[in-house]
């Protein structure tokens, strides 16, 4: 029998361990947030940001299928804020959303949000007013399945991203308008010019550099912001956030790039990783050495070290010029090796979907849906000034080769992990299970993704948001969205509500996702099953291509009456 004193000693030591964790990590169907002020402290620089419950990023909010949650947010700021729950399916009045799905939260006041958890897997939740995401409001939803997962696992980790800038996200913003390139470090130099020349002779380097002069662009244009420091669960590349393990022990992995703008690499030199789920939908297990994560997606992963030592996690934005890194260990304090940055790429023709140069050997055959009538005669002098929005995009739907599918041949950005090691593509997703009956679309809608990068204007089908009206969609029917980049960034395209099923050709075993990743000059393919009465939010997920038009309202009409908007014709401005 246990010491009175021992037990009451034991209980009090029990008391204060939930009482400390209680801001952390919640457990229970009734969730309390608050969203501060709060100081960020990258290792490299302090700031002041905004966080959840004291902290950024804020708690992982730990929840099972099934339940009905009731989550109280109150706001301390001296401002309004909003919580949008990233990629869970729930009534639009809940969504998060100001001026869409609801007003959001005056300062001083609590805001109640009630809906069903009706899914698994791995999301998370930001605020959805101005640029308070980019400066800190962020955390992390682990939702329990119902039903036992097809994979196991002995340890669980969230691994959250983010790229913490110096500058706050209205700064940045008005920086970027005033001078697009402002963030850009890794400009072309002389140095670079006279190297080119020597390479390719100094007329095609001439020639080259007036393309891209005549485009107001440059190849380095891939990271739109640069000198962040990337972040694993608020931790510094020096501060180096460590998760502990048992040799042997299969380790789940979840990957979630709150990033306001940063694309991440992702690998653990000397570990396997198995892909076993994307944005919270499990998929049949890929074995990769790296993958790309895009802004606001998610990737659950599972390793397995069994040697006794330390492994880095190692996180390198998609333009070489960051890197996040945490580590993977037996015992607090061991480090393991941090690769080097790689080599910066550089954005080529193929990218903007100009170049055919890298096609040898292509059978175009295999390549129906490539619109090539609009490239005939391609003049380079009339091009001054571009609007990208002219450009056409790539489709790789059709297409059959050795090429990645979901990245223009000859790409500057197409992912390599290097001799023998496998980089994940869209293609190797295929769903672990069908969420809807396999049938065919009702109708198809063209979004073309359309910029002015001089002027720093992001758009759909060449209109930003507050000068073109919703999209109407209808109860009920299948629609397929045909998405072409004509602009020369990947954007990361987030649809509120409703699941994104990507064609990778894999018919019904096509995977569900809520965020698809558009490279430059390529047009991919979506369907979505229209079962959310309401009107949702459609937009491309990095802050400021949203911010500057690249948002569209999404209307879904008819459907059960309990659903149903009040009114569903008004048309109001994005806070």
């Amino acid at each position: 029998m246990m010491d009175t004193k021992k037990f009451r000693r034991h209980s009090c030591i029990v008391a204060v361990f939930y009482l400390v964790m209680m801001p952390f990590t919640s457990i229970a169907d009734v969730y309390n947030l608050t969203v501060d002020k709060v100081i960020i402290d990258t290792g490299k620089f302090k700031k002041q940001g905004i966080g959840y419950n004291g902290a950024s990023p804020g708690p992982v909010l730990r929840m099972e299928e099934g339940e009905n949650v009731t989550i109280n947010v109150t706001n301390n700021l001296d401002e309004m804020t909003s919580i949008h729950w990233h990629g869970l399916i729930l009534p639009y009045q809940q969504d998060g959303v100001p001026t869409i799905s609801y007003d959001g939260i005056k300062p001083g006041e609590t805001f109640t949000y009630k809906f069903p958890i009706v899914q698994s897997g791995t999301y998370w939740f930001h605020s959805h007013s101005g640029f308070q995401e980019p400066d800190g409001a962020y955390g992390s939803i682990v939702i329990k399945s119902k039903k036992r997962e097809p994979f196991r696992y002995d340890r669980d980790y969230v691994v959250q991203l983010t790229d913490k800038h110096p500058h706050s996200g209205s700064r940045i913003m008005r920086n970027l308008k005033t001078m697009p390139d402002y963030y850009n470090r890794q400009q072309q130099t002389i140095t670079d010019f006279i190297s080119d020349s020597e390479t390719n002779g100094l007329g095609t380097t001439i020639n080259d550099r007036m393309a891209w002069g005549d485009m107001r662009m440059m190849p380095a244009d891939i990271e739109d912001v640069q000198g962040f420091t990337p972040l694993i669960n608020g931790k510094g590349p020096n501060q180096n956030w460590t998760g502990l393990f048992k040799p042997g022990e299969r380790i789940r992995l979840r990957f979630i790039n709150s990033s306001a703008m940063t694309y991440f690499d992702i690998r653990i030199p000397g570990l396997k990783m198995t892909v076993v789920s994307a944005d919270g939908n499990n998929v049949r297990p890929v074995k990769v050495d790296e993958f790309r994560i895009a802004v606001s997606e998610t990737f659950d992963v599972i390793v397995q070290p069994k040697d006794d030592k330390a492994y880095t996690i190692f996180a390198e934005s998609m333009g070489r010029s960051a890197f996040g890194r945490g580590t993977l260990a037996p015992r607090d304090g061991m480090v393991a090796v941090v690769p080097q940055l790689r080599k910066s790429p550089l954005l080529t023709m193929a990218d903007m979907g100009m170049d055919h140069s890298n096609m040898k050997g292509m059978d175009h055959s295999n390549m129906k849906g490539m619109d090539h009538s609009k490239m005939k005669g391609m003049d380079h002098s009339k091009m001054k000034g571009m609007d990208h929005s002219k450009m056409k995009g790539m489709d790789h739907s059709k297409m059959k080769s050795q090429v990645d599918p979901f990245y223009a041949p000859g790409s500057g950005l197409t992912p390599n992990a290097g001799k023998d090691k496998k980089f994940l593509s869209y293609q190797d997703l295929k769903a672990q299970k069908q969420l809807y009956k396999h049938r065919a679309p009702t109708r198809e809608i063209e979004i073309r993704l359309t910029g002015n990068m001089e002027r720093y204007i992001w758009s759909i089908n060449g209109k930003k948001y507050e000068d073109e009206e919703e999209i109407r969609l209808q109860y009920g029917e299948r629609v397929r969205f045909k998405f072409v980049n004509e602009t020369m960034m990947s954007h990361p395209m987030h649809l509120h509500g409703m699941w994104s099923i990507l064609d990778t050709g894999a018919g019904k075993w096509n995977p569900i996702k809520h965020t698809v990743s558009v490279a430059p000059g390529t047009t991919l393919y979506t369907e979505t099953e229209v079962d959310a009465p309401g009107q949702w939010a459609f937009h491309c997920h990095l802050s400021y291509h949203a911010a500057s038009g690249m948002f569209r309202k999404i209307v879904v009409v008819g459907g059960p009456k309990s659903a149903l908007l009040n009114s569903i014709t008004s048309k109001e401005p994005k806070v």
